[in-house]
């Protein structure tokens, strides 16, 4: 696997165990983030490589700091 998807995976993977602690779906997330389903569903995958815009906004649906989101990466 390339560093980049690499990356992308683990960002991914990170994310999803974040969005399971606070109990949310993909959906929730998505509508708390005022992002689309299908993009939260995307980066969770390890499919894209993510915004910073996008990295904020999934911080503020979770309610957490930017950096918790980048510190398993």
């Amino acid at each position: 696997m390339e560093r980049k998807e690499l990356i992308k995976a683990n960002f991914g993977q990170h994310l999803q165990k974040l969005r399971a602690a606070k109990d949310l779906s993909i959906r929730s997330l998505a509508t708390r983030s005022n992002l689309e389903y299908s993009q939260v569903q995307r980066v969770e995958n390890g499919k894209v490589n993510v915004a910073l815009t996008t990295i904020y906004a999934l911080a503020e649906g979770l309610g957490i700091e930017p950096g918790e989101l980048l510190s398993k990466v």
